[in-house]
């Protein structure tokens, strides 16, 4: 049964940084790009960061760009999110997601994932 299962959000006070995890098993992923959204109250789900299958190459929404960093280490089946400068607006739930093999364009778009996590709550006080 595949899973992944992320973890690292908390409370934070804005400028601080957070570092999310997300763990996946029962599957081999290694070969697919996996990828970051996030959900505030009342919003739709949006594309944060995607990270190709060796991990040389990142893309971010245009908005986080400097902020956060995706990386991802495939001997432990673990993709990561380095979240720095954090804003009150960061606060959402995060969650992550297998992506497709990268073709010819970055996939931010939710329908082109498979597999979601559960979410990790980070929430950034003024």
């Amino acid at each position: 049964q595949v899973q992944l299962v992320e973890s690292g959000g908390g409370l934070v006070q804005a400028g601080g940084s957070l570092r999310l995890s997300c763990a996946t098993s029962g599957g081999t992923f290694r070969s697919y790009a996996m990828g970051w959204f996030r959900q505030a109250p009342g919003l739709e789900r949006e594309f944060v960061s995607v990270i190709s299958w060796n991990g040389g190459s990142t893309y971010y929404a245009d908005s986080l760009k400097g902020r956060f960093t995706i990386s991802r280490d495939n001997a432990k089946n673990t993709v990561y999110l380095q979240l720095n400068s954090l804003k009150p607006e960061d606060t959402a739930v995060y969650y992550c997601a297998v992506g497709p093999i990268i073709g010819s364009r970055w996939p931010t778009s939710l329908n082109e994932y498979h597999y979601w996590g559960q979410g990790t709550q980070v929430t950034v006080s003024s």
